[in-house]
């Protein structure tokens, strides 16, 4: 099946639709041919997927692998919490969302049962008492204040710190690395440095809680003897990287977004019911978590296209998101609409498992922000607010508001 549609030399990054939408190249790409070729900056062919179906299909195929030593990785930007490579290396130990089956099933059950629904219900009291302290933080302050390093970024890292017990006050040093590690363009000796600080702390971490473990996620990780040190190492990086990254993103686009459409903001404070629909339908919406990639083990078929084994396959969560032949209207925020479905978490195996802890988080915030801050408001014109459009998950720097 073939369309006389240009393929695209380099991902489209460009936001040129608007700070919430997809690069508009992306969008015309889902509506003439969901599954496109893409020609990456070595000149290598691959392929784009961004229609709803088709990400669905493709997420739950075993053919399509998350490794990245399988070949060479043809990519235009690394892969989130990744560094670039130019060549296959052997997998980290422990970074099971670059694993396949088994070995990624091994490392994944061991911690299914720390993210369960019911013990994520047991923790909500919990993850409101940390918001409404950083609402009280927030509410000393004279405005305008910087609503991400106030709010976004310090809630969901003081929850996953207490969670995978991580000691708050090494919180800086870890987030400053971290920030490093995720900049598309830093050289990759730089990047690398950050990786290197990062996973010598965690390692120092993991190997006293073998010795002395506590009473945290890390510390059940640590009492199974089948995983080794470099195995604890790598699941920790993973699960406080994502732990902390994609909340606060997600915690400040949205205030963003909801201020930017002030009539579902108005409808929001005088039905603070809809707020769990509200939550699902922003994840929907802003999909800061956007790209991954993909690798085919062999020929594979997808949307009417035939994927040659070894070819490298990116994945837009955002644009399938938005792909109105799944949701009516995608282009506009609606707090009413029911937009669970959605593919922000991922589907298949590497679903993420954290999806109910950032449900939680999410809607504590949001709500508690609102309902505390009347008056809340951005504190300088839209077009000023620094988009994080050189990161890996995206969202924005700072956000100044005022109340």
């Amino acid at each position: 099946m073939t369309h006389p549609v240009p393929v695209p030399h380099g991902l489209p990054t460009e936001r040129d639709a608007g700070p919430f939408d997809p690069p508009a190249e992306i969008t015309r790409l889902r509506g003439a041919r969901p599954v496109s070729p893409l020609i990456f900056p070595d000149g290598h062919e691959g392929w784009l997927v961004t229609g709803y179906e088709e990400v669905r299909r493709m997420m739950t195929d075993i053919r399509f692998s998350s490794r990245q030593d399988i070949g060479v990785l043809h990519v235009p930007y690394e892969v989130p919490g990744m560094p670039v490579q130019t060549e296959p290396s052997p997998p980290i130990p422990g970074l099971f969302i670059a694993m396949d089956p088994p070995e990624h099933t091994r490392l994944r059950r061991r911690l299914t049962g720390a993210f369960t629904v019911k013990r994520m219900k047991t923790l909500e009291e919990h993850i409101a008492g940390i918001v409404e302290r950083q609402l009280d933080h927030l509410a000393s302050l004279t405005a305008p204040a910087d609503l991400v390093r106030e709010f976004a970024l310090p809630v969901p890292s003081l929850v996953i710190c207490e969670m995978l017990g991580v000691p708050y006050a090494d919180r800086d040093t870890f987030q400053t690395n971290a920030a490093r590690f995720m900049v598309r363009d830093l050289a990759i000796d730089e990047k690398m440095a950050a990786y290197g600080a990062m996973m010598t702390y965690l390692s120092e971490l993991v190997t006293a809680k073998r010795a002395a473990p506590g009473e945290d996620i890390l510390s059940d990780l640590a009492r199974h003897d089948d995983l080794t040190i470099e195995e604890l190492t790598g699941a920790a990086f993973l699960l406080l990287l994502a732990g902390h990254e994609t909340t606060a993103n997600m915690l400040g686009l949205g205030a963003f977004a909801l201020l930017e459409h002030p009539e579902q903001l108005a409808e929001l404070r005088a039905d603070p019911g809809l707020m769990p629909g509200a939550v699902e339908e922003l994840l929907r919406y802003l999909s800061v978590a956007d790209i991954f990639y993909r690798y085919a083990t062999e020929d594979v078929e997808l949307g009417g296209e035939l994927i040659t084994k070894g070819s490298t396959v990116v994945v837009s969560l955002l644009a399938a998101n938005r792909d109105p032949r799944r949701f009516e209207n995608p282009d506009v925020l609606d707090v009413h609409r029911k937009a669970r479905g959605h593919l922000s978490f991922g589907h298949g195996v590497h679903q993420c498992l954290g999806q109910q802890l950032a449900r939680i988080e999410m809607r504590a915030g949001l709500d508690g922000l609102l309902r505390r801050f009347p008056g809340l408001a951005l504190a300088v014109p839209a077009a000023d607010v620094q988009l994080r459009t050189d990161m890996n998950i995206y969202g924005v720097h700072e956000l100044p508001v005022t109340w």
